[in-house]
């Protein structure tokens, strides 16, 4: 049975089932047909686009406050770019020395050759290690470059041996 066959007959059977009905009978179901394909395309088409647009009218003053300080973050960010960066004191071993000690940590070995230091500790605290590096990297700017980190008999205690590099802001201007 091909698709044209199953229509025609579709259509005969509603035709029939039309022609049977009486004259109230097809007014009645016009208006229903009818209130029906409105309620339908009310739903589908008008309804989603008012209340939409209800939502964006909500949300328009809070978007476009949202937008006036993204514009004003990204100027503020511009004029930063264009700031020059703050210069860091280099490292030398004497720096390294004391802000190693304030943390209680004392390097076994500690060799400091321009922007570059490597750093041999035993028996430190992983934590005071862990602390001591996050403010050498926020103040001072220097990096973990490659580290070697070994957990030790009593917990929380680590060797370690690192190498550690300053950016000192030389090479950017």
């Amino acid at each position: 049975m091909s698709v044209v066959t199953s229509i025609a007959q579709w259509r005969e059977r509603i035709g029939l089932a039309w022609r049977a009905r009486t004259d109230q009978e097809r007014k009645t179901l016009t208006i229903g047909g009818g209130i029906a394909a409105g309620a339908l395309i009310y739903m589908l088409f008008i309804d989603p686009a008012v209340s939409g647009r209800a939502q964006l009218e909500k949300d328009l003053p809070r978007l476009r406050q949202e937008s006036a300080q993204l514009r004003a973050m990204a100027l503020e960010a511009g004029e930063l770019a264009r700031q020059p960066q703050p210069q860091v004191t280099p490292m030398t071993r004497d720096s390294v020395t004391a802000s190693l000690a304030a943390m209680s940590i004392t390097p076994q070995s500690l060799t400091v050759s321009g922007e570059s230091a490597r750093i041999q500790l035993t028996g430190v605290s992983f934590a005071n290690l862990v602390t001591w590096l996050d403010a050498q990297r926020r103040e001072n700017r220097i990096a973990v470059l490659e580290a070697v980190i070994s957990a030790q008999t009593p917990a929380g205690q680590v060797d370690a041996t690192l190498t550690l590099r300053q950016d000192t802001g030389a090479g950017n201007q």
